[in-house]
């Protein structure tokens, strides 16, 4: 016994070195993992350009659910002070060798927005009076109002009263996305809607989104089942909608603060590239990547309460046009996150497949199972396919199947794919073949840049921006049967009012 007494000290020693001793490792580790991290992080900030004063502007003006506005004529108020502060702080403050013919905040320049009448990177409104109904248009990521204006246009002339939202964090400085998270958003679109109800009274009032757009619709109408003063929608057109996206964003943050431990402002970007396209932003900042994702996880949420509490038959009818390939959207995720949980209702999806006559077809990845849409089990919602007719030509036709049916009908469009266009893009749906920025028709009338039919050849490594935003396509061979859809399912709830 007293062997062993004489014994614990010595074990206590050895317990106490080997402490020592590891946590010694863990904090040599731990150093070592820093370092690491942080030459990591310094070889990936070397690596993009400088940044200018259009990532690094801070604009106190934007709007933030914090802000405490009641009214929209407050946030127009507010906005009209923003775009006075933009051009204090960045327009007037850019240095004279970033000064050039194609930089956006290049004051006169073929890419700076006031060259346009009107300036479509702000909220725009197109009244009418006794409309029959309305119309509130949100813009994607990194967007604008521009992108929405010709289906305002469209609407605007079918009877509507028209809306343009300019999303908080938008229109402005790539800077700003650094800032604005997603319940700024959803705060405006609420504020947009409560105008919209005011103007319109008991008139329908239909919301058009595309990408985030889409996302931020969906969420505002989810959230009027639960909140009854909120003004309830009609109908939703949604276009490359965010529904689903890569998980890697829920964690992109992750850089930022990496960069302000380090201090390395880079670090806030996921790229940064020149803006030379008025309308919107080419850089991206990584909190936008993140505040996406909250969309997505707000929308899957409230999906997922709704269900629970038997409440998805109540969703507002929806309208959705996806591209069967999407690099910015999971494109499957509008089938199995939001159209497979609805019940039989008022719903309709649409897919653009790829062009099956291009010559490089088996080079094409990334599809929706097209043939399972429309040939497997019946599914609660309306599917539609625009297609080929066949794979030896470019003509397009419609396959369709109603909700619950297993027949499968198919309609000539009138309408063919371009034969150097492989697949629409995620960006491209919302513009038509002769949009004066994004289309391809020269005729089209334009103050300055013309971006759907620039096409560059030359050496690589040359030029200051990835070769891919060359040739993403940019506009949307099939947009005449878009509008023709959307009017149509417009038109079947305001009662033939639309026709006017």
């Amino acid at each position: 016994m007293a062997g062993s007494r004489d014994d614990i000290p010595r074990v206590k020693r050895r317990l106490w070195r080997y402490l020592l001793l590891s946590s010694y490792a863990i904090v040599l580790f731990a150093s070592g993992a820093l370092v690491a991290l942080a030459g990591a992080a310094i070889i990936y900030v070397n690596s993009k350009p400088d940044l200018a004063i259009w990532h690094t502007a801070d604009l106190d003006g934007e709007f933030a659910a914090r802000s405490g506005l009641k009214t929209f004529g407050e946030y127009l108020q507010l906005e009209e002070a923003l775009f006075t502060e933009l051009k204090s702080e960045v327009y007037d403050k850019i240095e004279e060798s970033e000064r050039s013919t194609f930089n956006r905040y290049t004051a006169g320049s073929k890419s700076d927005p006031d060259i346009w009448t009107p300036n479509w990177n702000r909220t725009f409104e197109l009244a009418k009076p006794e409309a029959t109904f309305g119309v509130l248009l949100l813009h994607g990521y990194s967007d604008s109002p521009y992108s929405l204006r010709g289906f305002g246009t469209v609407m605007h002339a079918a009877g509507a009263h028209v809306l343009g939202l300019r999303i908080p964090g938008h229109g402005t400085a790539p800077s700003a996305l650094k800032y604005t998270v997603a319940d700024d958003m959803t705060a405006a679109v609420r504020l947009a809607m409560q105008h919209m109800k005011a103007v319109m009274a008991d008139r329908p009032i239909f919301i058009i989104g595309y990408s985030n757009g889409g996302a931020l619709a969906v969420n505002y109408s989810l959230e009027a089942i639960e909140d009854a003063t909120l003004p309830v929608p009609a109908g939703l057109v949604l276009m490359s909608p965010e529904i689903g996206i890569s998980r890697a964003a829920a964690y992109a943050n992750w850089q930022a603060k990496v960069g302000d431990l380090l201090g390395l402002d880079k670090l806030a970007w996921s790229s940064v590239l020149p803006e030379f396209d008025p309308y919107k932003y080419n850089s991206f900042a990584v909190n936008a990547g993140e505040q996406a994702w909250q969309m997505t996880e707000k929308v899957r949420t409230k999906l997922d309460r709704l269900s629970r509490n038997g409440q998805l038959g109540e969703v507002a009818p929806i309208l959705a046009f996806q591209s069967a390939v999407d690099a910015t959207v999971i494109a499957n995720a509008v089938v199995t996150g939001l159209f497979a949980r609805l019940p039989s209702g008022d719903h309709e999806l649409v897919i653009y497949d790829v062009n099956r006559f291009y010559e490089a077809q088996g080079l094409i990845t990334k599809q929706i199972d097209l043939e399972r849409l429309i040939s497997g089990p019946s599914t609660a919602y309306a599917v539609d396919i625009v297609t080929n007719r066949d794979s030896t030509t470019f003509d397009a036709v419609l396959r369709s199947r109603a909700a619950g049916s297993d027949a499968v009908t198919t309609t000539e469009l009138g309408l063919s794919w371009p034969d150097d266009v492989y697949s629409l893009a995620h960006i491209a749906l919302p513009f038509s073949p002769d949009d004066p920025l994004y289309g391809d028709d020269p005729r089209s009338e334009n103050p300055g840049i013309r971006l759907g039919r620039l096409a560059l050849h030359g050496e690589n490594n040359t030029l200051s921006i990835p070769p891919t935003m060359m040739t993403r396509q940019r506009w949307n061979p099939f947009h005449a049967f878009m509008v023709a859809k959307i009017a149509q399912f417009v038109r079947e709830r305001v009662g033939g009012a639309s026709s006017q």
